[in-house]
């Protein structure tokens, strides 16, 4: 991603933060710049790896719980395996293909048709700031063999 695109979205997503009354910190942010540099979705195991010993795995963790609850970034996965983080943006969004057997995630690269489906019922309904999370479930190939 250009440069100046990720320090806008760092800076956007730090924003979001504040608003949710996060307080920023170093840890903060450097798990905000991984995960929007990140080319797809990363575990809590990835993520530590791409930190380093700049940030605790525990405090790493926390700060993952404390972004998803306030829609910074999405989890993806079952609650059984390996759960997959990744950027939340409020003018675009992922769709995922997550495999029952592995638990490997891959992004969708189509356009979305629940799109259309989502304006209409803001529409209809008068909701604003409408937003759908769509993932698939099944077996991937290297499952399947």
């Amino acid at each position: 991603m250009e440069n100046a695109s990720a320090d806008s979205l760092l800076q956007d997503s730090l924003d979001r933060c504040r608003n949710a009354g996060l307080r920023r910190t170093k840890a903060l942010e450097e798990i905000l710049r991984v995960l929007i540099q990140a080319p797809g979705p990363m575990t809590l195991t990835s993520l530590g790896a791409a930190l380093g010993s700049q940030c605790d795995k525990a405090t790493v963790y926390r700060l993952l719980i404390r972004l998803e609850e306030h829609a910074v970034i999405r989890r993806l996965g079952f609650h059984d395996r390996s759960a997959h983080y990744t950027m939340r943006y409020a003018d675009r969004h992922d769709d995922y293909l997550i495999c029952t057997g592995c638990g490997s995630v891959e992004s969708l690269d189509i356009h979305c048709p629940v799109e259309v489906l989502e304006r209409e019922i803001s529409s209809n309904s008068g909701y604003t700031k409408l937003y759908h999370e769509l993932q698939f479930y099944g077996v991937c190939p290297e499952c399947a063999r």
